[in-house]
């Protein structure tokens, strides 16, 4: 056994593993019965894995002359995994501040997006944008995320809508990947909206006969990494069909199926991503009881977006309908233009207030689950040996506070840790 360490984390009030038998999701009693030690310590090697995590007591039996690069007496405190943000739009240029004037005067998303706002107006500034610019920005926002919590973030394109504009921003998520501490899974959304002077046939065929095979050519070079495909599957949009064929298509490529679905009209998306086979399916505001048997059936990921449904004045995803049926619940924060939310815990409280969530399964769906939807939770969303150790150190004796404190988060998370390292040191933490 190897006696020098990265980190330990000792002595903390509780360690809240969320799962300790290699689970790759919770459903239903398991989100709800979360496992945490009281008076844990967590051991991080070198190469940035979890080594070991129990009791303190047995840890320091267990490497009685070890040494730690560095060591956090986390006493009084509460260890968490970091976490997961399941859906994001982190790349883009211009400000739409202004159109939550619109929404608050009773303006909707389609009105918006008719009005020649919404994504339209974000296109137009992100394919004026130079890269510099976006990734600047877009490191921005991960630092955002990192203080609130996130330690896995999903993104995704879908600003540009042509195959330069999507393409700069996918190298834009890769440089910051490379660059930053962030984990990041990214997505080609090129399906964002149909572009300005198409139809949704010339749309469809732009992706499937120019933009996917260009990322095809990039992503056996060795030079691109993409991991999942998205279509906004909406009226108005992009309508079964068309999805099918290009969620089919970038599935063929190798990448996961993970799309927005059933949010402003039932789509029946949700039976269409069962077909075929979808990883994830985000929102689903407008699910119906079909889809929602269809997704328990496949082990398709809900990717639900309280911030969207709270800003937006939707109907709330039926949390509890997909929960009392087996659904693997994840969570996202949706943040982009429209859903400026970088904050999981906020997240995690709407979903509990709104959805009717309780603390576990949000911490659950804010984790395990979320990482089940980047095809991750093999190596992240819980504090198990072999894992990345990636955590959180919080200011509090219970756990329960990150999600209790409605935009507290800047005074409860102490240190947020990517593979044993600390990327966030907070000094400014107060006692509750």
């Amino acid at each position: 056994m190897s006696s020098a360490y990265r980190l330990l984390v000792k002595d903390a009030r509780q360690v809240v593993l969320i799962c300790n038998d290699g689970e790759k999701f919770l459903t239903k009693n398991g989100m709800q019965n979360l496992c945490v030690i009281e008076n844990g310590s967590v051991v991080i090697g070198r190469d940035g894995l979890i080594k070991a995590v129990g009791p303190a007591e047995t840890i320091r039996e267990q490497y009685p002359e070890s040494s730690f690069d560095r060591v956090i007496d986390a006493a009084g405190m509460c260890v968490l995994p970091g976490l997961v943000d399941a859906h994001t739009h982190p790349v883009w240029a211009g400000d739409r501040v202004h159109e939550f004037a619109m929404k608050l005067a009773g303006a909707t998303y389609m009105d918006v997006h008719r009005a020649g706002g919404g994504i339209h107006f974000t296109v137009e500034h992100t394919r004026a944008a130079g890269s510099p610019e976006l990734l600047a920005a877009l490191r921005g926002r991960l630092a955002r995320m990192q203080r609130a919590g996130t330690t896995l973030v999903e993104c995704k394109s879908g600003y540009g809508l042509e195959l330069q504009a999507e393409l700069k921003m996918l190298e834009v998520i890769e440089e910051a990947a490379r660059t930053t501490p962030i984990n990041i899974s990214s997505t080609y959304c090129g399906a964002h909206a149909v572009p300005r002077g198409k139809t949704v046939a010339e749309a469809t065929e732009d992706i499937l006969q120019v933009q996917l095979p260009a990322l095809k050519e990039r992503m056996s070079a060795g030079t691109l990494s993409v991991h999942n495909i998205d279509v906004f599957c909406e009226e108005g949009v992009f309508d079964l069909r068309a999805t099918r064929s290009i969620l089919q298509a970038g599935k063929e490529l190798g990448l996961d199926i993970n799309f927005h679905g059933d949010e402003l009209h039932p789509m029946n998306s949700a039976q269409l991503g069962a077909e075929l086979g979808a990883l994830a399916i985000s929102h689903l505001e407008e699910v119906t009881d079909e889809g929602i048997a269809a997704m328990a059936t496949t082990r398709t990921a809900a990717v639900l977006l309280p911030t969207t449904a709270y800003i937006l004045r939707l109907p709330q995803p039926r949390a509890r309908d997909m929960l009392d049926a087996g659904v693997i619940v994840a969570l996202g924060s949706d943040f982009n233009p429209n859903a400026y939310c970088c904050s999981m815990p906020m997240v995690m409280h709407l979903a509990c207030v709104n959805m009717r969530m309780s603390m576990p399964e949000a911490l659950a769906a804010a984790t395990i689950n979320a990482a089940y939807a980047l095809r991750r939770s093999h190596t992240h969303g819980s504090l198990e040996v072999g894992k990345h150790g990636d955590l959180l150190v919080l200011h509090a004796t219970r756990w329960e506070h990150l999600i209790y404190q409605l935009g507290g988060h800047q005074e409860l998370i102490r240190y947020v840790v990517v593979k044993g390292n600390v990327i966030v040191d907070n000094d400014n933490t107060m006692d509750l």
